[in-house]
């Protein structure tokens, strides 16, 4: 069999794995779909598909989406048949013998991102102690994780062990409580900061759950939030196509400056500043559905950018970036949730440096935060965790 062929079949069989990844498996369980019960894809009356078995398992007592919240009644699910056909057919490729042959004879195994530097340690969280996570903080002072999720329309802290330990934003009742969350940073001195799409504003609390400040009239969408070393809150605002600087003192509840800092960013969403040198990174979404890493230093003055296409020339798979963050000596971090990884781009002075830091054990990653003690607080969207990745 010829090369060329040979790498056609390789292709075939990448494409097959990424399809069931990420479409052929229940986004709840994390089961792969089959013919039989309980495993067939359902559709539901909002579009979102899962298997049989999490239909009968969350209509109790009313079937709710998962992802978008909307009722459904299990009596008006019915069968996904493009994903059975899908399944079908990919199961026919898999078992081709002449596949099997072609990749045994190809030189070299199928190209993947380079071995992971960091393992898997410990997870919590789960459906259910987690519902739809957008957002998360790591504080090591305090010894604590913040988590935002939309599903439930909170905040909570867990401890680095994983154990809950408080639950903010959940007075329906008053302009202080949470509405959509997106994002969570922290300050310095110890206050919680959250985006809320809700009713698009900035809010602010204590770790007793007391609302403190809330800034709102300003944004179109605010989305992602970071705190820059002179305790100064960073917040994008993607509809805008902005990021905005706050100075707050949350002692007296005030804002002492709200300003425009950049307003020609394409719809930006995950923003961190680098807590040594105050260098900001910026995730942008691009029209054509990949998105961009953009570097500005502590003045706002630009240093360089990377698209997705520019990446996937430095990998072997298409990179789209979910979570920034900074790490050791100022580099780069990024969750891909296109392939479930975390990588390193390098620091500022030789953006970008690609490192691959997670391969494996993420689904959906949308957050990532360093610890001083050579660990990866990652948060995993896809199935509702908090991941520590130790290093290898």
């Amino acid at each position: 069999m010829s090369a060329s062929t040979s790498k056609q079949i390789r292709a075939m069989q990448d494409l097959v794995y990424i399809a069931e990844v990420n479409l052929l498996e229940c986004k709840v369980c994390f089961e792969k779909y089959g013919q039989q019960e309980p495993r067939r894809p359902r559709n539901l009356t909002c579009g979102h598909v899962l298997c049989s078995a999490c239909v009968s398992s969350l209509a109790r007592p009313a079937l709710e989406c998962p992802f978008c919240r909307r009722a459904c009644s299990p009596s008006r699910t019915s069968d996904c048949l493009p994903l059975l056909h899908l399944r079908d057919i990919f199961s026919r490729v898999a078992s081709d013998p002449v596949s099997s042959d072609a990749t045994e004879e190809a030189e070299g195994p199928v190209v993947r991102l380079s071995p992971a530097r960091f393992s898997l340690n410990f997870s919590f969280g789960g459906w259910g102690l987690l519902v739809s996570p957008t957002g998360m903080t790591v504080c090591p002072k305090l010894g604590c994780i913040a988590v935002v999720q939309d599903g439930k329309k909170r905040i909570k802290l867990f401890s680095m062990a994983g154990a809950c330990i408080q639950q903010l934003g959940e007075k329906r009742d008053s302009g202080g409580s949470v509405r959509y969350p997106l994002d969570v940073a922290m300050t310095s001195d110890g206050y919680l900061v959250v985006t809320d799409a809700g009713d698009r504003s900035v809010k602010v609390f204590d770790l007793k759950g007391r609302c403190k400040l809330v800034v709102r009239g300003i944004f179109c969408l605010p989305w992602g939030v970071d705190v820059n070393p002179q305790n100064e809150i960073l917040v994008t605002d993607t509809e805008a196509g902005a990021l905005w600087l706050l100075q707050a003192d949350l002692r007296k509840e005030q804002v002492k400056r709200s300003q425009r800092v950049h307003s020609s960013l394409c719809q930006p969403r995950g923003v961190a500043v680098c807590p040594a040198t105050g260098t900001l990174a910026v995730i942008e979404h691009l029209s054509t559905g990949g998105t961009r890493v953009k570097l500005f230093s502590s003045s706002m003055a630009f240093i360089g950018q990377m698209d997705s296409l520019g990446l996937s020339s430095l990998l072997p798979s298409e990179i789209h970036a979910g979570g920034v963050a900074f790490g050791r000596g100022g580099a780069i971090l990024v969750t891909d949730v296109q392939n479930g990884a975390v990588l390193s781009l390098g620091t500022a002075r030789d953006f970008p440096s690609v490192r691959t830091l997670v391969t494996r054990g993420l689904c959906y990653p949308t957050a990532v935060n360093w610890l001083e003690n050579e660990s990866l607080v990652v948060l995993d969207s896809g199935d509702h965790s908090v991941k520590i990745f130790a290093g290898c």
